[in-house]
C-alpha cells in the first residue's frame, strides 16, 4: 500500500481508518517515593506527584530547578525533599497536598534527605559535615527545625529505620559510580543492620554484589542487587536471614531506586515507574503523563560568561576576534561594531574558529553532519557554507591553521595525526603521526611565509621531543633538531630567513608526565633561531661600530651578503610600511621563496640572547619579532595545589627583538593555556603580526604588537555577547557528540565488549522525553555504566542559573546544652600553611572550647535553632559572635572572627594530626605516620611535609586511606625503598647514616575502599617492591587515565578514559579488581563507638612486630684506622 503524504493521513483522522499515534518518549522520573494514596516523584528538577493508580502528574514544588529525592512522611502528609537553593544543597519539607517548601537545614555542604524516623518526627540525612573524606554520616534533623543530631555510626551513605525506630538498615559508603555494570572493586556496596544502642552490626549476606537502597518492612528488609544479573528487588528476612529475589529482572533496565509504602513498593525501572504489590507479589507500571511546561527546555537568548569562551582567533589584521561559545563562532569587533554569530547552528558544535590571511574566509569543525568536517564562510556570515569532509575513520579534529596563501589548512586529530586540507580541492593529505599519545603530543604545526614547508614537532622514542619540518613539494618530512634536547614551539620568521623555536636539555625527569617523580622538577629552555640557507650569516654574529660602515652594511644588504642582509626590518614596519601593505601593491607581492639547505643545518642552530627561563610556548610576530611565554622554572607544592588542568598557572610574556637583540616583558598573569588536546593557546597573533590576542582572568584583551600595553589596554568588549539556545536540540547534540567521544577516546577500540553503535540506539529514545540537564547527566551516567569501566565521569552542564549564598562556618563542633549551642571541639589550623586558617584560633580570637555561643552578629541564637542558619551569607566576612561561659549569657563577650566557606581541609588535618598523635602514643615514639591524600598536588606536598619530619624513627605507618589519585607514586615508592649504604662521621655530632633523608625500619601500609586511581596505583607499587603489608580493605579498582577531552558544548564533560594501566606480567591487574589487603581489618562501629581505631590500631601492631622481629640493620663505626706512620730520622 502507497505510503499517504502527511495532509491526507490528516484528513483521515475524521473517517473510519484510525492512526495511531505515536507513544510518548520514556521519562526519567526518578527516586519515587509512596504513600497511601500518592508516588512523588523528581523530574526536570521539580518535585512531582501522581496518584498510585497512574495519570496526570501534579507539580509539588519548582523552587529554583534543582531539586531531587522527595521522601513521603510515614503518613503521608508531608514530604521532604533535597533542594539545591542558592547554590547550596539542603533538606525542605512542604506539605504533600502543596505549599511553601521550608529549609531544615543551612550547612554550605550538601545534606540529603533519605528518609523518616518511624513517628515521622524527623527526618534522616546524609551529610559530609562532620567528616575527614569521603565517608559521610547519618543525622536526624526535627521536621519542626533545630539542631541536626549526628547518629552512633562511623558512616552511612543511605539508611532507613526499622519499624521499631531501634534499629537501622543502611549503606556505610558511598559509591563514585553508582551505574558501573558489573562492579567488582572495592566499593561494592554492602547492607548492614546496626543496633543503635551498640552499634553492632549484622550483615546482610553477600559475596561481591552492589546492594543499596533498603527499605524496611516488617520482618523483612527489601534491597536493590545486581547479584544476579541487572539490578532488581531483593529481600531478606531480617529473623531467618535467607535472601531472595522478589523481582525478576534478567535482561532490563538497571532498577535505580525503590521506596516502601503502604502495602507495597514503588520502583524506577528506568524510563518508567512500577509498583509491586506486597500482598500478591505481581508489579505493574505506573502511566504517568506530564502536561505542564518544563523551565528548562525552553529556548531563548542565553549571556556568553567568559569561562564558556573554549576558542579565540583573530582576523589578519586584528580588526575583528573570532570566538567559540555554546557550539557557535561569534565575530566580536575590536572596537567598532557589533558582534555577529557566523553560524547560527543551536544544536551544532561549531568548533575552534579560524580566519584566513587573506580575511575573505573563516574556517571551523562542525559536526553537523554528524561526524566533523571542516567548514568554510565568509566573515560577514552570508552566503553558502563550504564543506569539506575530513574522511574515514571519522575522527576529532584540532586548530585548523590556515597557510600564509589562504589555500590550505593544516590541522591535527586525536589520533595524533597531522593533516593538511587543499582548501579548494578539497582533499585532505596525511603529514605524519605523532608517537606517543600523552600531553607532549602536540604536533603544533606552523607554515613557512611561502606556504611550501610546515613545521611540527614529533615525540621520539626517548620521550623527547624534536621539530621536524615537511616539504609539500617533495612530501617529505625531515628531522631538524637532534632529539638530544626537548624542542618545541617551531616558528619561522616572516622573511623566511630563520625558524625559531624553544629548546631545553635539563627536561630530564619531568618528560615523565604520568609518574611522580616528574614534580617539582626545575625546567629550563633557550630560544633558537635556525639558519635555513647557508649563505645567510648569523642572526647574531659579532657587531662593530666602524666609521664609514653605513654604505659597506647597505651595499652587503643590498647583494644579500654580509650581518646586516641577516637583520630585519624594524617590527611592524612602522606607519609607512603599514600604508603600503593597505595600499595594495606590496601586499600582494609574493613572499620569497623559503629555501632551506639541510645539508650542515645542525651547525646552524644559534642561540639567541634571550635569557634561560622556562619558556614554554613562542608565537613569531613581525619580522625579527618573537613572543615567548614563561612559567616558573620549578612548580612549588602551592603552585601545584593552586592550579590545574582546569585552571593552569598564569604565565608571563616576554617580547623579543631580533634586531635590537633583547627580550623586554611584554604582558604579565596571561591566563594559562595550550594547543594541546585541541586547547587554546594562551598567546594569539594576528596574520600580520600587528595585533595580539589574551586572556587575563577569562577577559579578553587585544592590543598592538609593538610594545608593552598598560594594564587593561585593549579590553574586548564581550559583556553583551548572547547567543540562541535550544535546549533540546543541545542534548540531543550532546547525546552523539558523548557517544562520539567513547567510540574515539576510549583505550580499547572494542569498548570492552560494548557495541557502541547498538547501545546509542538503545538509550536514543530518552533524549526526547528528557525535561532537565540534570536529567541528561543521569542518562549519560546510566548508558556508559555498560563499559565497564571506572573514570567514566559525567560532570555539570547548563544548569538552572542561582546566585550562591556562602554560608559561613568556624570550623568547630558543637553540643546543646541547657537550650544553646556549646562549642565542644575547635579544630586547630596549621601555621605553616595559609589555607588551613582556622577561624576561632587567630590570635585575638577569644573564644575556647567550652564556650557558649549566644548570638551572630547581634541576633540571638538558641538550642531549638540550626546554628548554620545564622551564619547564612558570612563566609569570608568579618562577624561579631557573642560567647561566653554560661547559658544564661553571664560574663559574655563579643568577638569577631572570619567564618570560612568549607572547614573540610581543617577536618582532614585535625583527623590526620590525630592519628599521628595516636601512632606516637601506641609505639612509644618508635613509628612514625604520613597521611598521603592523593598522588598528585596533595600527596606530594604531604610527604614531603611529613615523610621527611619522621627520619629518625624506627618504623612508619603509610596511610593511603582516601587517596583520590592523580600520578603514579613512582617518586614514594623508590624513597620507601631506600636502605642505608654508607656513614659519616665528624670529630663532633651524631654519625650520620646516607642517604640521610630516609626512614630504613619496618613500613605498613593501610588502604581502603575509598583508595582509587593512583589511590590504587600505590599500594600495588608497595606490594610490588614488597616493601611492607598491606592493611585494612580493599582499593577502588579505577586504574585507567583520563584527559584531554573536548568540553561538551554547554559546558559539561564526560569522560572517556583514554589509558589504560596493566602490568608487567601482561595482565589488567588492578581495573575493576582493586588491590587486595594482605591483612583485612573492618572499621567496624562498634568498636569505633567505643573509642577504637582497628585499621589503625591493626597497622601500629604489625610495624611493631616487624621492628621487634627485624630490626633496621645500622652500619658501627669501625676503629680508627692506624696505618703505624713512620716518620723520617732527621740526620744531624
Amino acid at each position: 500500500m502507497r505510503q499517504l503524504p502527511t495532509a491526507v493521513a490528516a484528513l483521515l483522522l475524521c473517517s473510519s481508518l484510525r492512526v495511531a499515534a505515536a507513544p510518548p518518549p520514556p521519562r526519567l522520573l526518578q527516586d519515587p517515593s509512596l504513600s497511601a494514596t500518592r508516588i512523588a516523584f523528581a523530574f526536570a528538577g521539580e518535585i512531582w506527584t501522581v496518584p498510585r493508580a497512574g495519570g496526570e502528574a501534579t507539580r509539588l514544588v519548582s523552587g529554583q530547578l534543582r531539586n531531587r529525592r522527595p521522601v513521603f512522611s510515614p503518613d503521608g502528609a508531608t514530604v521532604a525533599f533535597t533542594g539545591t537553593y542558592d547554590e547550596n544543597e539542603d533538606v525542605y519539607v512542604v506539605p504533600a497536598a502543596g505549599g511553601e517548601p521550608r529549609r531544615l537545614t543551612h550547612h554550605p555542604g550538601p545534606d540529603v534527605a533519605v528518609g523518616f524516623t518511624p513517628d515521622g518526627k524527623k527526618i534522616l540525612f546524609v551529610s559530609m559535615r562532620a567528616t575527614p573524606r569521603d565517608l559521610p554520616k547519618l543525622f536526624t534533623v526535627p521536621v519542626a527545625g533545630g539542631p541536626a543530631e549526628e547518629l552512633p555510626l562511623p558512616s552511612g551513605a543511605d539508611a532507613c529505620f526499622s519499624p521499631d525506630g531501634k534499629r537501622l538498615a543502611y549503606v556505610p559508603f558511598p559509591q563514585w559510580q553508582a551505574a558501573w555494570k558489573k562492579y567488582r572493586g572495592g566499593q561494592t556496596t554492602p547492607v548492614w543492620i546496626a543496633d543503635l544502642a551498640d552499634s553492632k552490626v549484622t550483615k546482610v549476606p553477600r559475596e561481591s554484589s552492589n546492594d543499596r537502597r533498603p527499605m524496611w518492612v516488617g520482618d523483612t528488609l527489601y534491597f536493590l542487587s545486581d547479584r544476579n544479573g541487572p539490578t532488581t528487588l531483593f529481600a531478606y528476612d531480617v529473623k531467618g536471614g535467607a535472601v531472595r529475589e522478589v523481582v525478576k529482572n534478567p535482561d532490563g533496565f538497571d532498577v535505580q531506586s525503590a521506596s516502601a509504602g503502604p502495602g507495597a513498593i514503588v520502583f524506577d525501572a528506568f524510563g518508567e515507574l512500577k509498583l509491586l504489590d506486597l500482598a500478591s507479589g505481581a508489579a505493574k507500571t505506573v502511566p504517568v503523563t506530564i502536561s505542564a511546561d518544563l523551565p528548562q527546555v525552553r529556548a531563548g537568548f542565553r549571556k556568553v560568561e567568559g569561562e564558556q569562551v573554549l576558542h579565540a582567533a583573530l582576523s589578519p589584521s586584528g580588526k575583528r576576534v573570532l570566538l567559540e561559545a555554546r557550539g557557535e563562532v561569534l565575530s566580536v569587533p575590536a572596537e567598532k561594531g557589533d558582534a555577529r554569530n557566523l553560524t547560527r547552528s543551536p544544536g551544532v558544535a561549531d568548533r575552534d574558529p579560524s580566519w584566513s590571511p587573506d580575511g575573505k574566509t573563516v574556517a571551523w569543525l562542525s559536526d553537523e553532519s554528524g561526524e566533523y568536517a571542516l567548514h568554510l564562510r565568509a566573515p560577514d556570515g552570508i552566503g553558502p557554507v563550504k564543506k569539506v569532509d575530513l574522511g574515514l575513520p571519522p575522527s576529532f579534529f584540532y586548530a585548523p591553521r590556515w597557510s600564509p596563501d589562504s589555500k590550505k589548512v593544516a590541522l591535527t586529530d586525536k589520533r595524533m595525526n597531522l593533516w593538511v586540507v587543499d582548501v579548494e580541492k578539497g582533499t585532505k593529505a596525511k603529514v605524519d603521526a605523532d608517537l606517543f599519545d600523552t600531553p607532549a603530543s602536540y604536533l603544533d604545526p606552523a607554515w613557512s611565509p611561502d606556504s611550501r614547508w610546515l613545521a611540527y614537532v614529533k615525540q621520539l622514542p626517548n620521550h623527547l621531543r624534536a621539530v621536524f619540518v615537511h616539504s609539500l613539494e617533495e612530501k617529505r618530512s625531515r628531522q631538524v633538531t637532534d632529539g638530544r634536547s626537548d624542542a618545541t614551539s617551531p616558528r619561522f620568521d616572516r622573511s623566511g630567513k630563520y625558524l625559531f623555536l624553544l629548546a631545553s636539555t635539563d627536561v630530564g625527569l619531568a618528560q615523565g608526565w604520568l609518574d611522580m617523580t616528574s614534580m617539582g622538577r626545575p625546567v629550563t629552555s633557550s630560544l633558537y633561531a635556525v639558519v635555513l640557507r647557508k649563505d645567510l650569516p648569523s642572526p647574531v654574529a659579532p657587531e662593530s661600530d666602524e666609521e664609514g660602515a653605513e654604505a659597506k652594511d647597505a651595499k652587503d644588504g643590498k647583494d644579500g651578503k654580509g650581518p646586516e642582509a641577516a637583520k630585519p626590518a624594524a617590527a611592524g614596519g612602522g606607519k609607512d610600511a603599514a600604508k603600503k601593505g593597505e595600499a595594495g601593491k606590496d601586499e600582494k607581492k609574493p613572499p620569497e621563496p623559503v629555501t632551506i639547505d639541510f645539508d650542515g643545518l645542525d651547525q646552524r642552530i644559534v642561540a639567541l640572547p634571550a635569557e634561560r627561563a622556562n619558556w614554554v610556548a613562542l608565537e613569531a610576530g613581525a619580522e625579527g619579532i618573537v613572543f615567548l611565554l614563561r612559567a616558573p622554572v620549578a612548580y612549588s607544592a602551592e603552585d601545584y595545589l593552586e592550579f590545574g588542568d582546569d585552571n593552569p598557572a598564569p604565565l608571563d610574556v616576554h617580547r623579543f627583538d631580533l634586531k635590537e637583540r633583547k627580550a623586554e616583558k611584554f604582558a604579565e598573569k596571561v591566563d594559562g593555556g595550550s594547543g594541546a588536546y585541541g586547547g587554546q593557546p594562551a598567546f594569539v597573533v594576528s596574520a600580520d603580526g600587528t595585533k595580539a590576542l589574551y586572556a587575563q582572568k577569562k577577559a579578553w584583551f587585544l592590543v598592538p604588537t609593538e610594545k608593552a600595553p598598560k594594564p587593561g589596554d585593549g579590553a574586548l568588549k564581550t559583556e553583551g555577547l548572547e547567543v540562541w539556545v535550544d535546549p533540546r536540540a543541545e542534548w540531543r547534540q550532546m547525546y552523539r557528540e558523548t557517544w562520539r567521544l567513547e567510540r574515539d577516546f576510549l583505550y580499547d577500540p572494542r569498548a570492552h565488549g560494548l557495541d557502541l553503535a547498538a547501545a546509542e540506539k538503545l538509550y536514543a529514545p530518552f533524549v526526547e522525553g528528557l525535561g532537565g540537564r540534570e536529567d541528561l547527566n543521569a542518562l549519560f551516567e546510566e548508558m556508559l555504566g555498560h563499559l565497564v569501566l571506572g573514570h567514566v565521569f559525567v560532570n555539570g552542564g547548563a544548569l538552572p542559573e542561582q546566585q550562591k549564598v556562602a554560608v559561613g562556618l568556624l570550623g568547630a563542633d558543637y553540643a546543646v546544652a541547657e537550650g544553646r549551642y556549646r562549642i565542644s571541639r575547635i579544630l586547630p589550623g596549621e601555621s605553616w600553611n595559609p589555607k588551613l586558617k582556622a577561624p576561632l584560633t587567630q590570635p585575638g580570637v577569644d573564644v575556647k572550647e567550652g564556650d557558649f555561643l549566644l548570638a551572630v552578629n547581634g541576633q540571638e541564637l538558641k538550642g531549638d535553632d540550626d546554628v548554620h542558619r545564622l551564619f547564612l551569607g558570612t563566609a569570608g566576612k568579618q562577624t561579631v559572635l557573642t560567647v561566653g561561659p554560661k547559658a544564661d549569657g553571664s560574663g559574655s563577650r563579643r568577638v569577631t572572627v572570619v567564618p570560612a566557606p568549607s572547614e573540610g581541609a581543617l577536618r582532614l588535618r585535625t583527623w590526620m594530626e590525630e592519628n599521628r598523635k595516636k601512632v606516637d602514643a601506641l609505639s612509644g615514639g618508635k613509628v612514625g605516620y604520613v597521611f598521603i591524600p592523593d598522588t598528585f598536588a596533595g600527596g606530594f606536598t604531604n610527604f614531603n611535609r611529613y615523610y621527611f619530619s619522621e627520619v629518625g624513627k624506627q618504623a612508619l605507618v603509610l596511610d593511603e586511606r582516601f587517596n583520590h589519585g592523580g600520578d603514579i607514586a613512582d617518586y614514594i615508592v623508590d624513597l620507601l625503598r631506600r636502605t642505608p649504604q654508607m656513614a659519616n662521621t665528624s670529630r663532633e655530632g651524631e654519625d650520620v647514616v646516607e642517604p640521610a633523608a630516609a626512614v630504613f625500619g619496618p613500613k605498613v601500609m593501610l588502604i581502603n575502599q575509598m583508595s582509587g586511581s593512583g589511590g590504587d596505583a600505590l599500594p600495588w607499587l608497595f606490594r610490588k617492591a614488597k616493601i611492607g603489608p598491606l592493611v585494612g580493605k580493599r582499593t577502588w579498582g579505577g586504574l585507567v587515565g583520563i584527559g584531554g577531552y573536548p568540553q561538551l558544548i554547554d559546558g559539561g564533560s564526560v569522560t572517556a578514559p583514554r589509558w589504560g594501566l596493566y602490568g608487567t606480567d601482561g595482565s589488567w591487574e588492578v581495573e575493576n579488581v582493586g588491590i587486595a589487603p594482605d591483612v583485612e581489618v573492618e572499621e567496624d562501629p562498634a568498636l569505633v563507638r567505643q573509642g577504637k581505631e582497628p585499621q589503625l590500631e591493626k597497622a601500629v601492631q604489625l610495624a611493631l612486630e616487624a621492628l621487634a622481629k627485624n630490626p633496621p640493620v645500622m652500619p658501627k663505626r669501625p676503629a680508627y684506622p692506624d696505618y703505624g706512620p713512620r716518620l723520617p730520622k732527621r740526620v744531624p
